[in-house]
């Protein structure tokens, strides 16, 4: 009866299996190219594909062979290793994993009607509108409004081009791409804006860090490294992933190095191998691996409908816009003064594009990232409504911890103020936050469930500055009742 089980199973599981190897195309067991590029394949015992030219290839090598004799050229024909010769232990399938197979591409149908135009992602006619973006937006991301107008407004057109592409009109207009870069200081929310548009709109989200790109040739990542988190985020699916953003951070790290008599590999060599990237083009990428090479099967994907967002602090810019600014100062008593922006914190929303020129990038790149927008850098008052206001504030984090040992945490508005302060100093943004509370929170969360009783704790600004402690109530000694997250006052 257990063989019966046995037998069962595991015809189950070869029937998922198969099910599952029907989403994917078929790869080659010895040239590595799938299905969609080496054409049809041939099936031979053990599960093993192999394409026509690659059958081809080894019914030469046998013709050749001396078959009266000895086999001298045996060492030399990997064709034969798939019936055998030189590989006893020969795996059964084609030995590539999932992760490194694609997807097979769903069969094109032609719509002219925009109404029933798909793309699996979301339809043209159900495109949330830039206000409906940016009110999400400032659900979870509080201040920055031009950047999050900017950003809505960019990815609404972007998108409402890509959906419009396959109506069949001949009026010989063509939208460009609406390509973005970033510029704000660190820890303004440049990576957190994007990763929340890409949740909106529910689209494929790759985010790579421009430090580890280099030139072809070069130990680091090629540029088609970029396709490949992308490919991933999708599950393997081109279609998919040709609809998706990719987010480049640190895109500051690539500028032009200067005064280096070496080969600047790792930067203008990057931004002109990004070139095609950003404009639109085919490009062969790796699937399942972030280099290429024999073993890692490829695939073409087009880049013309992905939304690509640079971002980075560009540390140092501002010096360039205020001597691009102060430029023309004169003697006088209605001259302006060199030391005009020195305590603008807000000068990188004065940014141009002959700014980032004089930084190091070239202008064959800044031309293709048309929409260029400045961060404001954190205030005292952003801060606070950081931590309180949105839907995943770091306070309200704190409390549904606490909560859930039935304890009730309130902050006091000065132990707020106080908190933001600190974070000021740090000058590393919202990121100096989360640091400021783990510190005073230590002890709280270490004392709090060894007893019972507390059913409230108040932070106080005296405990912020060490000063004091924090205020504790007991619970009544006879309530029956414990408080619930649901019960919690507000703070």
């Amino acid at each position: 009866m257990s063989d019966n089980n046995d037998n069962i199973n595991n015809t189950t599981n070869n029937d998922n299996s198969n099910k599952n190897n029907d989403n994917y195309e078929e790869v080659c067991y010895i040239c590595r190219r799938p299905e969609s590029k080496a054409g049809k394949m041939i099936h031979i015992p053990n599960n093993i594909c192999i394409c026509s030219d690659c059958m081809q290839k080894t019914f030469d090598s046998m013709n050749n062979m001396n078959l009266n004799g000895t086999f001298p050229n045996m060492p030399n024909m990997p064709y034969m290793d798939m019936f055998g010769f030189g590989m006893p232990n020969m795996p059964n399938g084609d030995g590539v994993p999932n992760s490194q197979k694609i997807k097979k591409k769903k069969p094109a149908e032609k719509k002219k009607k925009a109404d029933n135009i798909q793309t699996g992602v979301f339809d043209i006619k159900h495109l949330p509108a830039p206000h409906i973006i940016k009110s999400k937006l400032d659900e979870y991301v509080v201040g920055q409004e031009f950047a999050k107008k900017v950003m809505s407004v960019a990815v609404y057109n972007h998108y409402k081009r890509v959906l419009s592409d396959d109506i069949e009109e001949d009026d010989g207009i063509e939208i460009e791409k609406s390509n973005m870069l970033m510029v704000g200081p660190t820890g303004c929310g440049k990576t957190y804006l994007v990763k929340t548009l890409a949740k909106i709109l529910q689209v494929p989200l790759a985010i790579t860090d421009a430090t580890s790109l280099t030139e072809a040739g070069y130990i680091g990542d090629d540029v088609e490294s970029v396709l490949s988190k992308l490919l991933a985020a999708a599950d393997n699916d081109v279609e998919k992933a040709e609809h998706g953003i990719i987010f480049i951070d640190e895109i500051d790290k690539i500028a032009k190095k200067r005064n280096t008599n070496s080969r600047d590999v790792s930067g203008e060599s990057v931004q002109q191998g990004m070139l095609k990237l950003l404009e639109g083009s085919d490009v062969e990428v790796p699937v399942g691996a972030t280099s290429k090479n024999a073993m890692v099967p490829l695939t073409t994907v087009n880049t013309r409908n992905i939304l690509f967002i640079c971002g980075g602090a560009f540390p140092e810019l501002e010096k360039v816009i205020k001597n691009r600014l102060t430029k023309q100062s004169s003697i006088g008593f209605e001259a302006e003064l060199k030391d005009k922006y020195d305590k603008d914190e807000n000068i990188l929303s004065k940014v141009t594009t002959e700014d980032l020129r004089e930084f190091g990038m070239i202008p064959e790149f800044l031309g293709r990232l048309p929409i260029v927008f400045a961060l404001q850098a954190m205030t005292e008052d952003m801060l606070v409504q950081i931590l309180t206001q949105p839907k995943n504030a770091i306070l309200k984090q704190y409390k549904k911890l606490l909560a859930l040992d039935e304890v009730d945490l309130k902050f006091d508005d000065e132990a707020v103020h106080c908190i933001a302060k600190k974070a000021l100093e740090k000058n590393t943004g919202a990121r100096a936050l989360r640091a400021i509370i783990e510190e005073f929170m230590l002890d709280i969360m270490y004392e709090i469930p060894k007893d019972d009783m507390i059913g409230r704790v108040t932070i106080t600004e005296d405990y912020i500055n060490h000063k004091g402690s924090p205020l504790i109530e007991m619970r009544e000694s006879g309530e029956a009742k414990i408080l619930t997250q649901r019960e919690l006052p507000e703070a």
